[in-house]
Protein backbone atom coordinates (compact mmCIF):
# COMPACT_ATOMS: atom_id res chain seq x y z
CA UNK A 1 0.00 0.00 0.00
CA UNK A 2 2.47 2.11 1.34
CA UNK A 3 4.42 1.94 -2.53
CA UNK A 4 1.37 2.11 -4.39
CA UNK A 5 0.49 5.70 -2.58
CA UNK A 6 4.01 6.62 -3.17
CA UNK A 7 3.80 5.92 -7.44
CA UNK A 8 0.66 7.71 -7.67
CA UNK A 9 1.62 10.78 -5.98
CA UNK A 10 4.68 10.89 -7.43
CA UNK A 11 3.39 10.43 -11.01
CA UNK A 12 0.65 13.17 -10.08
CA UNK A 13 3.16 16.17 -9.11
CA UNK A 14 5.01 14.42 -12.05
CA UNK A 15 2.13 15.34 -14.44
CA UNK A 16 0.91 18.62 -13.09
CA UNK A 17 3.79 20.87 -14.81
CA UNK A 18 2.62 19.11 -18.01
CA UNK A 19 -0.25 18.95 -17.76
CA UNK A 20 0.11 22.69 -16.84
CA UNK A 21 2.51 23.39 -19.57
CA UNK A 22 0.38 21.43 -22.56
CA UNK A 23 -2.61 23.75 -21.39
CA UNK A 24 -0.67 26.81 -22.21
CA UNK A 25 0.83 25.49 -25.56
CA UNK A 26 -3.12 24.67 -26.70
CA UNK A 27 -4.28 28.22 -25.25
CA UNK A 28 -1.63 29.55 -27.54
CA UNK A 29 -2.17 27.74 -30.53
CA UNK A 30 -5.68 28.56 -30.46
CA UNK A 31 -5.02 32.12 -30.19
CA UNK A 32 -1.86 31.99 -33.15
CA UNK A 33 -4.82 30.07 -34.89
CA UNK A 34 -7.42 33.16 -35.19
CA UNK A 35 -5.08 35.34 -35.82
CA UNK A 36 -3.28 33.71 -38.58
CA UNK A 37 -6.71 32.71 -40.22
CA UNK A 38 -8.11 36.40 -39.86
CA UNK A 39 -4.51 37.88 -41.65
CA UNK A 40 -4.88 35.01 -44.52
CA UNK A 41 -8.45 35.53 -44.90
CA UNK A 42 -7.95 38.89 -45.24
CA UNK A 43 -5.11 38.67 -48.30
CA UNK A 44 -7.26 35.71 -49.94
CA UNK A 45 -5.57 32.73 -48.48
CA UNK A 46 -8.63 30.19 -47.09
CA UNK A 47 -6.95 28.34 -44.60
CA UNK A 48 -9.79 25.45 -44.77
CA UNK A 49 -8.88 25.12 -48.15
CA UNK A 50 -5.67 24.28 -47.23
CA UNK A 51 -5.52 22.58 -43.87
CA UNK A 52 -2.23 20.50 -43.86
CA UNK A 53 -0.30 23.83 -45.05
CA UNK A 54 -2.31 25.82 -42.42
CA UNK A 55 -1.18 23.53 -39.71
CA UNK A 56 2.50 23.39 -40.85
CA UNK A 57 2.61 27.10 -40.71
CA UNK A 58 0.62 27.22 -37.35
CA UNK A 59 3.16 24.85 -36.02
CA UNK A 60 6.17 26.75 -37.32
CA UNK A 61 5.07 30.01 -35.67
CA UNK A 62 3.75 28.65 -32.59
CA UNK A 63 7.67 26.88 -32.13
CA UNK A 64 9.02 30.34 -33.52
CA UNK A 65 7.06 31.81 -30.21
CA UNK A 66 8.17 28.91 -27.91
CA UNK A 67 12.23 29.51 -28.54
CA UNK A 68 11.95 33.77 -28.66
CA UNK A 69 10.37 33.10 -25.11
CA UNK A 70 12.72 30.16 -23.66
CA UNK A 71 15.28 33.22 -25.13
CA UNK A 72 13.71 35.50 -22.68
CA UNK A 73 13.41 33.32 -20.27
CA UNK A 74 16.73 33.96 -19.88
CA UNK A 75 17.15 37.28 -19.86
CA UNK A 76 16.03 39.93 -17.11
CA UNK A 77 13.24 40.59 -18.32
CA UNK A 78 12.01 36.68 -16.76
CA UNK A 79 12.62 37.39 -13.55
CA UNK A 80 10.64 41.18 -14.16
CA UNK A 81 7.57 38.99 -15.04
CA UNK A 82 8.53 36.38 -12.89
CA UNK A 83 8.25 39.13 -9.94
CA UNK A 84 5.18 40.28 -10.90
CA UNK A 85 3.71 37.35 -11.10
CA UNK A 86 4.69 36.63 -7.41
CA UNK A 87 1.68 39.56 -7.10
CA UNK A 88 -0.59 37.56 -8.34
CA UNK A 89 -2.79 35.43 -5.15
CA UNK A 90 -1.86 32.23 -5.01
CA UNK A 91 1.11 31.79 -7.79
CA UNK A 92 4.39 31.90 -5.39
CA UNK A 93 2.32 28.93 -3.31
CA UNK A 94 1.38 26.97 -6.16
CA UNK A 95 5.22 27.47 -7.65
CA UNK A 96 5.88 26.65 -4.32
CA UNK A 97 4.27 23.22 -3.78
CA UNK A 98 5.22 21.93 -7.26
CA UNK A 99 8.37 22.69 -6.61
CA UNK A 100 8.33 20.68 -3.14
CA UNK A 101 6.66 17.29 -4.58
CA UNK A 102 8.32 17.84 -7.81
CA UNK A 103 11.62 17.89 -6.29
CA UNK A 104 13.50 14.56 -4.63
CA UNK A 105 12.87 16.03 -1.37
CA UNK A 106 16.72 16.68 -0.97
CA UNK A 107 18.45 19.88 -0.18
CA UNK A 108 16.37 23.19 0.44
CA UNK A 109 13.18 21.44 -0.65
CA UNK A 110 13.31 18.80 1.77
CA UNK A 111 10.12 17.69 3.63
CA UNK A 112 11.18 16.93 7.65
CA UNK A 113 9.16 14.53 9.54
CA UNK A 114 9.17 15.95 12.76
CA UNK A 115 8.14 15.26 16.64
CA UNK A 116 7.17 17.95 18.21
CA UNK A 117 5.91 18.63 22.20
CA UNK A 118 2.88 20.62 23.03
CA UNK A 119 -0.35 20.09 21.48
CA UNK A 120 -1.45 18.33 24.46
CA UNK A 121 -0.18 18.83 27.70
CA UNK A 122 1.63 15.55 27.65
CA UNK A 123 3.14 13.42 24.85
CA UNK A 124 4.11 14.18 21.34
CA UNK A 125 2.72 14.87 17.94
CA UNK A 126 3.94 13.61 14.37
CA UNK A 127 4.32 16.44 11.64
CA UNK A 128 6.20 18.19 9.09
CA UNK A 129 8.44 21.10 8.12
CA UNK A 130 8.49 22.21 4.70
CA UNK A 131 10.86 24.88 5.50
CA UNK A 132 13.73 25.29 7.31
CA UNK A 133 13.79 28.78 7.70
CA UNK A 134 12.76 30.61 11.10
CA UNK A 135 9.85 32.06 11.80
CA UNK A 136 8.63 35.37 12.80
CA UNK A 137 9.84 34.68 16.26
CA UNK A 138 13.37 33.99 16.61
CA UNK A 139 14.50 30.15 17.20
CA UNK A 140 10.85 29.11 16.01
CA UNK A 141 10.07 27.31 13.44
CA UNK A 142 6.71 26.44 11.42
CA UNK A 143 5.10 22.49 12.04
CA UNK A 144 2.12 21.35 10.35
CA UNK A 145 0.38 18.77 12.04
CA UNK A 146 -2.11 17.40 9.57
CA UNK A 147 -5.43 16.10 9.79
CA UNK A 148 -6.34 12.20 9.90
CA UNK A 149 -7.91 10.28 7.53
CA UNK A 150 -7.84 12.63 4.85
CA UNK A 151 -4.93 15.23 5.07
CA UNK A 152 -6.56 17.94 3.46
CA UNK A 153 -6.43 20.51 5.99
CA UNK A 154 -4.44 20.67 9.40
CA UNK A 155 -3.13 23.05 11.92
CA UNK A 156 0.52 25.40 11.71
CA UNK A 157 2.61 25.61 14.98
CA UNK A 158 5.32 27.89 16.08
CA UNK A 159 7.10 25.84 18.09
CA UNK A 160 10.33 26.40 19.44
CA UNK A 161 13.68 24.41 18.34
CA UNK A 162 14.69 22.46 21.26
CA UNK A 163 11.13 20.86 21.15
CA UNK A 164 11.38 19.84 17.72
CA UNK A 165 13.06 16.51 16.83
CA UNK A 166 14.01 14.79 13.40
CA UNK A 167 13.10 11.31 12.12
CA UNK A 168 15.70 10.98 10.07
CA UNK A 169 14.40 8.13 8.24
CA UNK A 170 11.03 9.32 7.66
CA UNK A 171 9.63 10.44 4.15
CA UNK A 172 6.64 12.53 3.34
CA UNK A 173 4.85 9.90 2.02
CA UNK A 174 5.47 7.44 5.33
CA UNK A 175 3.65 10.55 7.09
CA UNK A 176 0.94 10.32 4.95
CA UNK A 177 0.46 6.57 4.65
CA UNK A 178 0.83 7.05 8.96
CA UNK A 179 -2.28 9.39 8.39
CA UNK A 180 -4.55 7.57 6.09
CA UNK A 181 -3.96 4.75 9.01
CA UNK A 182 -6.10 6.78 11.17
CA UNK A 183 -3.12 4.99 13.70
CA UNK A 184 -3.61 1.49 13.04
CA UNK A 185 0.23 1.83 12.12
CA UNK A 186 2.35 3.60 14.37
CA UNK A 187 5.40 5.31 12.47
CA UNK A 188 7.90 2.66 13.64
CA UNK A 189 5.68 -0.17 11.68
CA UNK A 190 5.77 1.65 9.01
CA UNK A 191 9.74 2.45 9.74
CA UNK A 192 10.08 -1.58 10.19
CA UNK A 193 11.88 -0.24 12.90
CA UNK A 194 11.90 -0.17 16.55
CA UNK A 195 10.47 2.13 19.19
CA UNK A 196 13.36 4.76 20.02
CA UNK A 197 13.67 6.88 23.48
CA UNK A 198 14.06 10.96 22.77
CA UNK A 199 17.29 10.69 23.40
CA UNK A 200 17.75 8.56 19.87
CA UNK A 201 16.41 11.33 17.77
CA UNK A 202 18.51 13.81 16.76
CA UNK A 203 17.36 17.60 17.63
CA UNK A 204 16.53 20.14 14.88
CA UNK A 205 19.19 21.80 15.88
CA UNK A 206 21.74 19.26 15.19
CA UNK A 207 20.03 18.40 11.88
CA UNK A 208 20.60 21.87 10.86
CA UNK A 209 23.76 21.87 12.33
CA UNK A 210 25.09 18.85 10.08
CA UNK A 211 23.90 20.68 7.22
Amino acid sequence: MKHFIELILKGLFWLLPIVLILMIVLWLYEKIDKLVSVIFTFIGFTPKNHEFLWLLVGLGLLLILLYVVGHLAQTRLAKFLDSIATKIPGYSTLKDIIGIFNSSKDGENQVLVVLIKGFANQGYNIGLMYSTNQSILKDHYTVTLSQTPIPNGGYLFEVHKDNIYVIQEATFDDNLQYLLSMGVKSMADILKTNPKTIDELISLQEWLDKK
